[in-house]
């Protein structure tokens, strides 16, 4: 394994294809086609890709509509659903498909990474590199290389690499085109001189470079976000003993932060995590080391995930001990549906969890989110829904913060407090100043403080 800063040397430059035009997909299509490449997204839903290809991002990700309409006007960037013309185009093919957490179990589901990369191989006639930038349990890129192997019509001319992401969703441009790090995982110098070529602009901008084995760069993301998970849950721990004792988690967690060893980074107390990545890749890192038979080594994750859901349910506790202790008819403001700011996304969002479980304590509920009202809706259909912050505020009991979104960070308590039923609130984010709201006559609660 070898981590390097170096300039690349002159190199062609391979035309590309990114199969999976999800959020990650769509994201790496454009981008790489911002980056000067030839680049050809695929998809099996054909809606999408019309959206796309007529300039239209079917999620919320800032900066991404502009970039896309720039990469299409420059003919650089196409979209098709023909697998055929996929493998034709492409020298470098990127799988950037969905692995969900399989029903019924803490396992990834791996169906339709293997159905594109199947359906990519049968046409594939010529030597190519095919990366694999899903997040997939360790193991998986041995067995796709088999599978590539056997289908395509290239036989061993057609190698398999595997690329992570490391993309945070409202930052998804910068982390493409100036990550903090670039992680190959090839099985000989061919497929790293091809990953060299197609990232050049970005090593040449100084991202460093990480060489390894597929199977590390397989485990690279499993175990960053097995560790940001942790993190997360632990400052959350410690909120539980603080409200046990009357102590502070905030003053704990800037006390913990300048420490150089430990780092403020993620060391937030809060409602916790969710989302599309991190609740499933523990479960899955969880699930395939126990079928490695190390489950051992890394059980202390299900006592992280546990962490993590029972900040949910003791944010419910404070809206309902705000409330005088029964929720039945109480109205109750959700400012937030988004697993966190600058997203759409609501897969396993906090925010929703903690809205439905207090609808189903009898709570007259009322949501607003300043982007992820549309998906909000189609998933959650029984919560109630606003126009705008002071409008679900309007004669609300409980006010509960539940995304950290800036507008809600920049409220004004006095305006707030003249809408409201009664000045109460439950700040499950950390996102206001106590002393601010208290001042303006609120009675302000948070997770871990007094």
């Amino acid at each position: 394994m070898t981590t390097e800063h170096a300039e690349p040397g002159a190199a062609t430059s391979p035309r590309l294809t990114v199969i999976g035009t999800g959020y990650l997909g769509a994201t790496h299509a454009v981008c790489m086609a911002a980056l000067g490449h030839q680049v050809l997204g695929v998809d099996v839903d054909a809606a999408k890709i019309s959206r796309l290809a007529s300039g239209e991002v079917p999620f919320f990700e800032p900066g991404l509509p502009e970039l896309l309409v720039k990469a299409l006007e420059s003919g650089r960037l196409r979209f098709t659903t023909s697998f055929p013309e996929a493998a034709d185009f492409g020298d470098v093919h990127f799988v950037c498909v969905g692995t969900p957490q399989r029903a019924g179990s803490f396992a990834a589901d791996l169906s339709q990474v293997e159905a594109a990369v199947t359906a990519l191989a049968r046409d594939v006639r010529r030597r190519a590199l095919v990366v694999g930038k899903s997040t997939v349990p360790v193991g998986t890129a041995a067995r796709l290389a088999e599978l590539i192997r056997s289908v395509a019509p290239a036989g061993d001319g057609v190698e398999l690499a595997w690329n992570p992401e490391f993309l945070r969703e409202g930052f998804a441009i910068d982390d493409t085109m100036q990550p903090d790090r670039l992680v190959f995982g090839v099985s000989s110098p061919w497929a790293e001189q091809r990953l060299r070529e197609v990232f050049a602009p970005v090593i040449g901008q100084g991202s460093p470079v990480l060489v390894t084995d597929p199977q590390t760069a397989e485990l690279v993301k499993v175990a960053a976000n097995s560790f940001l998970a942790t993190k997360i849950s632990y400052i959350n721990a410690m909120a539980e003993v603080c409200e046990a004792i009357g102590a502070d988690v905030h003053d704990l967690a800037v006390a913990l932060g300048l420490d150089a060893r430990i780092g403020s980074r993620f060391l937030r107390p809060g409602l916790g995590f969710g989302g599309g990545c991190l609740p499933k890749d523990i479960r899955a890192f969880l699930h395939r080391a126990e079928e490695l038979g190390v489950g051992h080594a890394v059980a202390f994750l299900r006592d992280v995930d546990e962490i993590n859901h029972r900040r949910r349910a003791r944010t419910v506790d404070l809206v309902r001990e705000l409330a005088g202790g029964d929720l039945r008819g109480v109205r109750v403001a959700a400012l937030g549906a988004a697993f966190k700011p600058d997203s759409d996304d609501i897969r396993d969002a906090p925010a929703l969890d903690v809205a439905n479980a207090l609808h189903q304590l009898g709570a007259r509920v009322r949501v607003f989110d300043p982007v992820a009202m549309d998906n909000a809706r189609r998933a959650w259909p029984t919560l109630g829904y606003g126009q705008s912050t002071f409008d679900v505020a309007s004669g609300a009991d409980v006010v509960v913060l539940l995304t950290e979104w800036s507008q809600f960070r920049e409220i004004d308590p006095e305006a707030l407090g003249t809408v409201v039923g009664k000045r109460r609130i439950v700040d499950g984010r950390h996102a206001l100043e106590p002393a601010r709201w208290r001042a303006a006559g609120w009675e302000y609660r948070a997770l871990g403080r007094p």
